[in-house]
């Protein structure tokens, strides 16, 4: 990367809360992860400030080897160009786990945009790899497995898994800073995140002409405590800023996206906001990698945790495990294994 082309690394310190974002800050994790004196205060920092006014960040130095990203990106174009009914016999269901049709989702949780067009991209959801014996797999606890891995690609698995525990190792190692920037010890959340739940939406967003109010995936905000993205040169992530403009996601390098989901959102007592986002159709076919790092499923986010002395509490506390369920099954076809009615996918 040339200097002209380097991203341009963010710092709230020159930056006024009234001004309009012109790019997804970028923030260089680098030194805090080198374990550097004063890095982790620094980033808290910038974050406390992006997580209130715009949501979205950019990473770079993240650790996170560019051939385990390119080989999890191999992998999923290999499988999205398998026949419909080959990827049908991996069909998401009641683990909500596995492959989702196009036309399958409907945002209706959206509080931007009356969604009312199914979105135009195809899924395959995979959880964090865990053992048979794991007590969330016993128990059947939803979005943590088993996996459905397709029987045609037998080299398909081994590229997925050492991207998902790359992304959980991330994910710990980023969990201390939302602490920080919370004001709470840098371990607050960590015995909430010793066994997550993680998992990818492992998107192909086909380059089609969308409808009138139709997406690729519509404008929604994600359920999640935090998402992992990495960045594509196939533009097409487009980010609501305060201001009621759509900021596309500029592509940089080997950097990834981080944005709060709603279930930090309602824990923060809204402090952290859950940016809407949404996907225009692109250009060309694009496959992103989406992962959701949510707490452990008994994880309560209380809002009164992070609420100020006399502040009203906005919100209910709810465990992580019962609003992941509300959200996807207010979103997802009845068809594709949530509980929206009147969604009809492609291959029903």
């Amino acid at each position: 990367m040339t200097a002209e082309s380097a991203p341009k690394i963010f710092d709230y310190r020159n930056v006024d809360r009234a001004d309009e974002y012109e790019d997804i800050p970028v923030l260089d994790i680098g030194p805090y992860l080198a374990g550097k004196l004063g890095a982790a205060e620094e980033l808290a920092a910038n974050i406390r400030f992006i997580q209130e006014t715009i949501g979205f960040y950019v990473i770079i130095n993240h650790g996170i080897p560019r051939d385990a990203i390119a080989d999890a990106y191999a992998a999923l174009g290999d499988f999205f160009t398998l026949s419909t009914d080959e990827k049908l016999t991996l069909r998401f269901d009641k683990t909500s786990v596995g492959f989702i049709p196009p036309k399958s989702t409907v945002y209706v949780t959206s509080k931007i945009n009356k969604n009312t067009k199914q979105d135009l991209n195809e899924t395959l959801v995979l959880a964090l790899e865990r053992d048979a014996d794991h007590p969330y797999i016993k128990d059947g606890v939803r979005f943590t497995g088993p996996n459905k891995w397709p029987g045609q690609l037998p080299d398909f698995r081994a590229p997925m898994v050492r991207y998902q525990n790359a992304c959980a190792n991330l994910g710990r190692k980023i969990v201390p800073l939302y602490a920080l920037a919370l004001d709470k010890p840098r371990d607050f959340f960590d015995a909430y995140f010793k066994e997550p739940i993680m998992w990818t939406r492992n998107a192909h967003y086909p380059a089609v002409e969308a409808e009138e109010n139709q997406f690729g995936i519509s404008p929604h905000s994600d359920h999640s405590f935090l998402t992992i993205l990495p960045l594509t040169e196939v533009a097409g992530l487009q980010v609501l800023t305060h201001q009621g403009n759509w900021l596309p996601a500029r592509y940089i390098e080997d950097a990834l996206v981080i944005n709060t989901g709603e279930f930090l959102n309602l824990w923060s007592n809204g402090r952290f906001i859950a940016s809407p986002h949404r996907v225009i159709p692109p250009s060309e076919d694009r496959i992103s990698m989406a992962t959701f790092f949510d707490a452990a499923p008994e994880t309560i986010a209380d809002p009164a945790d992070f609420a100020q002395d006399g502040e009203e509490l906005k919100y209910e506390p709810i465990s992580q495990i019962d609003y992941v369920c509300w959200y996807i099954d207010r979103n997802y076809s009845s068809k594709a294994g949530g509980k929206a009615e009147g969604i009809e996918p492609d291959a029903a």
